[in-house]
């Protein structure tokens, strides 16, 4: 339902994309055309990661200060190393970039709403939005259907390091390793913090004795 100024939705009626591991998030910003703020839902069931572990300072990170919020189920975050018992209603605030989060299912149907931007400047909606359907082709071992999806993400935003880094991780996967690794160099000369997420990336297992992939990443 939605008119000039509003919109609603439920839950269910959002669009998700699968994410490794099994979880999914529900594409709550684009859905509604939210401008001001990221926002987003992660769902997923007991034993899996609904929110990987990272921080907001890393590679391809947004910067954002993040508030979660379990909406279902039950979650057990790590915040900077402390665990938090997350039941229904659990607000869990991260306003330090430095700081690592991530959250594990503890129940099914687990579901946290993620709500993100930038302290003191204005929001941009992410790079990495539009290339977030590869995961759907990622999930199910479609590399060659990943492939085709993020070179078409690149034709749209050319030498966005995220695509790039994903789309080596794919050539390599489908044994592309010449493309792979040119686009890992890309990747890297766009990003370099890239070169530490290569390095421990298992999607790389099959260049890690290529000369190449060790000088790339030394």
């Amino acid at each position: 339902m939605s008119a000039p100024g509003w919109a609603a939705a439920r839950l269910d009626e959002v669009p998700t994309h699968l994410l490794p591991g099994g979880a999914r998030r529900i594409a709550i910003r684009e859905h509604l055309d939210v401008q001001a703020f990221g926002i987003n839902a992660y769902s997923g069931d007991a034993g899996q990661t609904v929110i990987d572990e990272h921080d907001e300072a890393q590679a391809l990170a947004a910067g954002h200060q993040e508030l979660y919020v379990v909406l279902a189920g039950r979650a057990s975050f790590t915040v900077g190393g402390e665990e938090v018992d997350a039941p229904p209603g659990t607000l869990v605030f991260v306003g330090d970039l430095g700081t690592r989060r991530g959250a594990v299912a503890r129940e099914d149907g687990t579901t946290i709403l993620a709500v993100g931007a930038p302290a003191g400047e204005a929001y941009t909606v992410g790079r990495w939005e539009p290339m977030a359907g590869f995961f759907d082709f990622y999930t199910r071992g479609d590399y060659e259907g990943g492939i085709a999806f993020l070179e078409e993400c690149l034709r749209r935003d050319p030498g966005y390091p995220g695509a790039l880094f994903n789309l080596a991780c794919a050539e390599s996967l489908a044994d592309r390793a010449d493309d792979a690794l040119e686009h890992l160099r890309e990747a890297i000369g766009g990003e370099p913090k890239l070169r530490q997420n290569a390095r421990d990336d298992e999607d790389f297992a099959p260049l890690r004795d290529d000369p190449r992939f060790q000088e790339l990443v030394r």
